[in-house]
């Protein structure tokens, strides 16, 4: 392959990485897919639909990665959250951090994206307080802070951290079959589980969409999006990545991403990644369907105070977010398709912050009537 064939690849990724996530962010919005939201339904309303319509989009994003591996067109040893490390303590500090700062700032990252593209001035403040967090948390003075701290504390494995490749080491089994079996089994549950008795098809079919957008995000980077020799440094490289790895869907590092590279865009080192064209689509797809169903309105604060949540909120999900290498999105669906140890406590750390957070948003309430 030629360097311009390499450019050329490059285009297309990028061209499919933004539709890819219009896409997103059109499903999103008109199923009101919405993690926060779906704690929230169960905390405040005992209402569950929303929790099955991210089961439906998790089960689907776990069989789908499952099959991409077992087929050989992903490696997941060459993925964003492949590592022989467990940082347990940031995934649950850093998911506790997120949990509670997303409620505070109205939705997720992704929540946020949606938001924006829906009128949400609100969530633009969220957005770009929540990317300059992210990237101090990255390369700055947070950054030191969690490495000094609760990345210190973490556990070695002899094997690639993820479920499949323990029990296969255990069990003196292929890895890929067993992943598969297991992605099976425990993708269709939660399948199952979503769709038993339901009465909403509509919100079943977003979570079964958002999912299968996750594998497709899968495929284009960690199999579509590579170059096996790449002509000027003869290295197997993944392109248009951050990490130099396949990645799939997350709203937080791509943010402090895309934040970079729009400031330094005259700096040739900074280049478009597959992340900050997924930031673009999920905007621009959550647009274009708020003004199809003419439902794009412009909002503000309500106040002061209003403004003072948003904007704790915004830096506890940048903080937290980079902190738990993933959001909602990132750890509750890409990550956790992968298998990844860390996934689980960084999802129990994201739920126990938004019920946490929500608590304090009642007991705040009742304290001001």
């Amino acid at each position: 392959m030629s360097v311009e064939q390499v450019s050329l690849l490059t285009s297309f990724a990028l061209a499919a990485a933004f539709a890819l996530s219009a896409v997103f962010g059109a499903v999103a919005r008109a199923t009101r897919f919405c993690t926060m939201g779906a704690i929230s339904d169960v905390v405040n309303l005992g209402d569950w639909t929303r929790v099955r319509q991210w089961a439906a989009a998790g089960g689907v994003a776990l069989i789908g990665f499952s099959a991409l591996v077992f087929a050989g067109w992903v490696d997941a040893d060459r993925t964003l959250y492949a590592s022989n490390r467990i940082l347990w303590l940031s995934a649950l500090v850093g998911g506790l951090l997120f949990g509670f700062g997303m409620v505070l700032a109205s939705g997720c990252g992704n929540k946020t994206l949606v938001r924006v593209g829906g009128g949400s001035l609100k969530a633009l403040v969220v957005l770009l307080v929540m990317g300059i967090a992210a990237f101090a948390t990255l390369k700055g003075i947070t950054a030191v802070l969690r490495v000094a701290t609760v990345d210190a504390v973490h556990l070695e494995l002899a094997v690639n951290a993820s479920l499949p490749e323990v029990l296969a080491g255990a069990l003196r089994m292929q890895a890929a079959p067993l992943r598969l079996a297991i992605g099976l089994v425990a993708g269709g549950a939660l399948i199952a589980w979503a769709a038993w008795g339901r009465r909403d098809a509509r919100s079943l079919a977003g979570g079964l969409a958002i999912g299968a957008l996750v594998v497709v995000a899968w495929w284009l980077s960690g199999r579509w999006a590579v170059v096996e020799e790449h002509p000027l440094t003869l290295e197997h490289v993944f392109l248009a990545t951050n990490s130099g790895r396949a990645e799939a869907l997350s709203f937080v590092t791509p943010v402090a991403y895309a934040l970079d590279w729009l400031m330094f865009y005259s700096d040739a080192n900074k280049l478009l990644t597959l992340g900050i064209a997924s930031v673009a689509g999920v905007i621009v797809g959550a647009a274009a369907q708020a003004l199809w169903t003419r439902e794009f309105r412009w909002e503000g604060f309500a106040g002061s105070g209003d403004l003072a949540h948003h904007l704790g909120g915004a830096v506890l999900m940048g903080i937290g977010g980079v902190t738990a290498m993933g959001c909602t999105i990132g750890q509750g669906l890409s990550a956790l398709s992968t298998l990844s140890l860390a996934s689980l406590p960084a999802i129990v750390g994201i739920v126990a912050g938004a019920v946490a957070s929500l608590k304090y948003q009642a007991w705040q309430l009742q304290r001001d009537l």
